[in-house]
């Protein structure tokens, strides 16, 4: 059970501070991408100090999985995580609605959902490109992340390497699919916008998955 908890706990604050940052501060003078793309990764970094020791600190089931191809999470394990995370990207997210419709004249926007095509990718950008830029960026995350928390790596410095891997990926993603490499990250504002967010999950799921399964046989290959 500790385990869960900090993965609910860690995907929280994750979901809460990377989507709050978009929902309730992206109408501020001067709120573009950076300040996105630093919240999301400064929510990992704080959260994978606070509770990694406990969990891992995956927040991500695409990272879980990845970690499970790679040798390094017991398989009977991946199901409550993945669980766990989901439950904690939810709940943020049902905790951001509530305040973000606390103000009269709300407009939540998409609500920090990620998606493609001209309707619903920031650039407009379609299906093909945003599947590969899900898995490969989230290639090279899950591979990031096997590599800095290998016991022949230098100690206490993975959850600051793996915020900042993060945040450079929301700064190139962004504008394709609003950037999520995390099924549950995704899962938690689709929830809320319903119809086309939902539909278009599956991409956010597969994707990613895809990219860390991949990654997680190339850092065995690796070793």
């Amino acid at each position: 059970m500790p385990k869960y908890l900090a993965e609910f706990l860690g995907t929280f604050w994750l979901v809460f501070i990377g989507c709050g940052t978009v929902v309730l501060s992206s109408s501020l003078p001067g709120m573009g991408l950076m300040p996105v793309a630093l919240a999301f990764g400064l929510a990992v970094t704080t959260m994978a100090y606070a509770v990694g020791h406990v969990s891992g600190g995956h927040f991500n089931p695409a990272v879980t999985i990845g970690c499970w191809m790679a040798g390094r999470h017991d398989a009977r394990e991946v199901l409550p995580y993945i669980v766990s995370q989901c439950l904690g990207a939810v709940a943020a997210c049902g905790i951001l609605f509530l305040i973000a419709t606390g103000k009269a004249d709300a407009s939540l926007g998409t609500f920090a959902a990620t998606g493609f095509g001209v309707e619903h990718s920031p650039g407009g950008y379609g299906m093909v490109s945003g599947f590969f830029i899900e898995a490969l960026l989230t290639f090279f995350f899950v591979m990031i992340i096997l590599g800095v928390t290998d016991a022949r790596a230098p100690s206490g410095f993975a959850p600051l390497a793996i915020g900042l891997t993060l945040a450079l990926m929301i700064m190139v993603a962004g504008p394709i699919t609003n950037a999520s490499f995390n099924p549950a990250r995704s899962l938690g504002p689709a929830v809320f916008v319903g119809g086309w967010a939902l539909s278009q999950m599956w991409l956010f799921v597969v994707a990613p998955i895809t990219g860390a399964i991949v990654a997680g046989v190339m850092h065995r290959l690796l070793k």
